[in-house]
């Protein structure tokens, strides 16, 4: 038996080409153990764990003539040797070689003819640390719930929690025609469920009309962003397939004290430091920059807070928020007071669009048009918003994976197609990590933008005018 792929899942699919891969990913650094970390540990770790993970020994198969969706079947030959894999810096590699590294790594699509995911440990960076690099297809992740391969490997203590022995036998992979009977058999059995189907959703249009008006405020409220569109900049690019990538590591201290200071949320902080950074990021471009003029974010981000307490994945509810980053305003209290006064708006008047809203709304079409649908939202990103920042809350004490500390940990998340920028936020034992990944052609002085991180947190903690005259 197969298990047939969610419209989300394959949406991810259909809009993937070489210039916009789809996959996710996480670089994790290590103080490894005074035994050292080696390829064998990690290998042993990951097999042992991805009993918690199933989708990871699955890979992708498709029904003749496209009768239906993609399936997931297990792979009959699966080998966690060919997922996991081993690098090396020249010694002593700092951030940029490996953020080179990562670039070279996240520019190449997954091969669809496995199961789509694979891990790197990296070797010979400063200090005796340790790598891991996660690349996992935004498809294998299951829904809003899903869990990405390295949140599994990690544990609280530095002894790993034991795991149940129990021994994987794949089930057989279908033939082309064993997939065509199990559509059949599901068409019976389900048919308002099988394969989205045009007839089905005909037959269920006033079911269908009721689920959409039961979430059709965050939706509506969703459009009216989408319909307004967003401005030109210089970030708006078409892509190619290359990617640049750059880290920075803040201080969450630095972020709670910009609250308590000026009386707003630190989500609101993080989004005031990526607007103030992207300001100064361009000015030294030589871009001109009006009064009036902002730069979109579609912001899908934990209810929890980033400075909260959480495991690594678990966000809880989600909710998705377009914000008008001030670019044209010069004073960075000023631009927060404006970022805190839009999210609050946001939240108090619905156009707060909940994640689980919007994934309902795309199980309604039959697969022929998610096809269609997933390449009409890309085109609508280029209208609706500028750029992505995801922002989600992690642990906030010491993490661990077969013994090696956990040190930093930085998101990657991929790019749409005219959006040259991407940046992933998360928090981890005390500190802000900022992720950014960028179309290799379109940013060669990302690094510059990474720096200018820290100027912006500066410029916060700095005493605004105000306070200098009294």
């Amino acid at each position: 038996m197969s298990d047939r792929l969610s419209a989300a899942d394959m949406s991810f699919l259909y809009v993937e080409d070489d210039h916009t891969p789809m996959h996710i990913g996480d670089v994790l650094i290590f103080t490894p153990p005074r035994g050292g970390f080696a390829y064998d540990k990690l290998t042993d770790l990951i097999a042992d764990r991805l009993e918690l993970v199933p989708r990871y020994r699955q890979k992708i198969a498709y029904v003749p003539g496209n009768l239906s969706g993609p399936r997931w079947v297990d792979d009959e030959n699966f080998d966690v040797h060919f997922h996991v894999r081993r690098s090396a810096l020249p010694k002593p590699g700092g951030q940029a070689q490996l953020a080179e590294l990562v670039s070279r790594l996240m520019s190449r699509r997954l091969d669809r003819d496995r199961p789509l995911w694979e891990i790197y440990l990296v070797e010979g960076l400063s200090r005796g640390r340790v790598a891991i690099i996660t690349k996992t297809h935004s498809a294998l992740v299951d829904g809003i719930d899903g869990m990405e391969i390295g949140e599994v490997l990690l544990d609280p203590t530095r002894e790993p929690a034991p795991m149940a022995a129990t021994e994987w036998v794949p089930r057989r992979t279908p033939t082309p025609v064993g997939l065509l009977l199990e559509v059949l058999r599901e068409s019976v059995s389900a048919p308002r469920t099988v394969l989205d189907s045009a007839r089905a959703a005909i037959a269920n249009a006033k079911h269908t009309g009721e689920r959409i008006w039961s979430v059709g405020r965050g939706a509506l409220a969703a459009t009216q962003w989408i319909v307004s569109p967003a401005k030109s900049s210089p970030i708006n690019v078409s892509v190619r397939g290359a990617r640049r990538f750059a880290m920075s590591k803040q201080s969450l201290a630095d972020f709670k004290a910009i609250k308590d200071r000026h009386g707003c949320a630190v989500n609101d902080v993080v989004l005031a430091v990526i607007a103030g950074a992207l300001r100064s990021w361009m000015l030294a471009r030589g871009s001109v920059i009006s009064r009036e003029q902002t730069l979109r974010a579609l912001v899908p981000l934990s209810v929890k807070p980033i400075d909260a307490d959480a495991a690594f994945g678990e966000t809880g509810q989600l909710t998705t928020l377009f914000v008008d980053l001030p670019l044209g305003e010069e004073n960075p209290v000023l631009r927060l007071s404006r970022i805190a006064f839009s999210t609050r708006a946001h939240r108090e008047s619905g156009l707060a669009v909940a994640a689980d809203a919007l994934v309902p709304l795309t199980r309604f079409a039959p697969p022929t048009l998610h096809s269609l649908g997933a390449r009409v939202g890309q085109g609508l990103t280029r209208r609706g918003f500028n750029l992505v920042v995801t922002n989600a809350p992690g642990p906030q004490s010491a993490m661990y994976a077969a013994g090696a500390r956990l040190r930093d940990v930085y998101p990657v998340i991929p790019l749409a197609t005219t959006q040259a920028l991407a940046i992933g936020v998360t928090s981890y034992d005390g500190h802000v990590y900022f992720g950014i990944n960028a179309d290799r052609d379109a940013t060669g002085d990302l690094d510059l933008f990474a720096s200018m991180i820290d100027e912006a947190i500066a410029e916060l903690r700095a005493p605004d005018r105000t306070e200098e005259e009294e």
